[in-house]
């Protein structure tokens, strides 16, 4: 079955870079068993499932062999899945997709918006749930000079496309989630107002995925170079998504998060 939503409140997505590179805590992490005990954590802070990943999406960050990829995040959710821990794979390449779906991930999350058939083929006849996201260009290149004629029409537009290639695979609209991509192809002015123009994107059938977590966009906004300085942006950013109808929240600090969830859903429930 697809990744069921909870009630009343986004899911909270723990964000888990089995890498050497990623921007905010590249590294850290590289060691299996240090993996799976932060995603334990992550999980009794209040995530509701884990996005292990294996290859950094930073800008300019270079590719990763398949088979590296595979080695860094098999380990990792073979056990989180053992133990009962809903897992979303972070990755473009279907291979990786493929291993990652039979190892128990139920969530496929691919920063390529699925612009690959083979993902596609992959995941159709599975029950997993797909997230969409936009990007201009590549990792390696998508911040060299981004341009948009309206950028919340183009990426409207381009996950659009991406949703119906999809559902005509026969991937059902209940398994789709779309994320407008902040920080991959985007100036701060683009990020901005994708964000201040969120309710177009929530107001259409798919749940939408904000993934803002510790960004440059925050950092340029309250003038900080240090990713870990960036929690209180973070948070501003991920309750005005919440408020705007966001259904996913992707974030590296956990504990935090779920309480600014907990609190904003408290609020609207009355």
């Amino acid at each position: 079955m697809p990744f069921a939503l909870p009630k009343g409140r986004p899911a909270l997505m723990g964000i888990l870079n089995v890498t050497p590179d990623s921007f905010s805590d590249g590294g850290h992490f590289l060691n299996p068993e240090r993996a799976i005990e932060h995603a334990r954590q992550m999980v009794q802070d209040g995530a509701d499932l884990i996005d292990v990943g294996g290859e950094s999406t930073r800008p300019g960050a270079e590719e990763v062999p398949y088979e590296e990829e595979l080695r860094r995040v098999l380990p990792v959710i073979q056990a989180l899945t053992h133990e009962g821990i809903p897992v979303s794979i972070d990755t473009s390449k279907p291979i990786v997709a493929q291993s990652a779906l039979e190892a128990g991930a139920v969530v496929v999350n691919d920063v390529t918006g699925f612009r690959n058939p083979e993902m596609i083929s992959v995941c159709a006849p599975t029950d997993c749930t797909i997230c969409i996201m936009h990007m201009q260009g590549s990792p390696r290149t998508m911040q060299a000079s981004p341009k948009y004629r309206d950028v919340v029409h183009d990426v409207l537009h381009y996950l659009g496309d991406a949703i119906e290639t999809c559902e005509s695979a026969g991937i059902r609209a209940r398994r789709i989630w779309i994320d407008p991509g902040f920080g991959f192809g985007k100036t701060l002015d683009h990020n901005l107002t994708l964000l201040s123009h969120l309710d177009r994107f929530c107001q259409t059938d798919y749940p939408v995925l904000v993934g803002v977590s510790r960004k440059s966009l925050i950092g340029k906004v309250l003038s900080t170079s240090e990713a870990n300085d960036r929690l209180e942006g973070t948070l501003a950013a991920q309750a005005f998504a919440q408020v705007r109808g966001a259904k996913i929240i992707r974030a590296h600090d956990v504990k935090e998060s779920r309480r600014v969830i907990d609190m904003i859903s408290a609020i609207q429930e009355n």
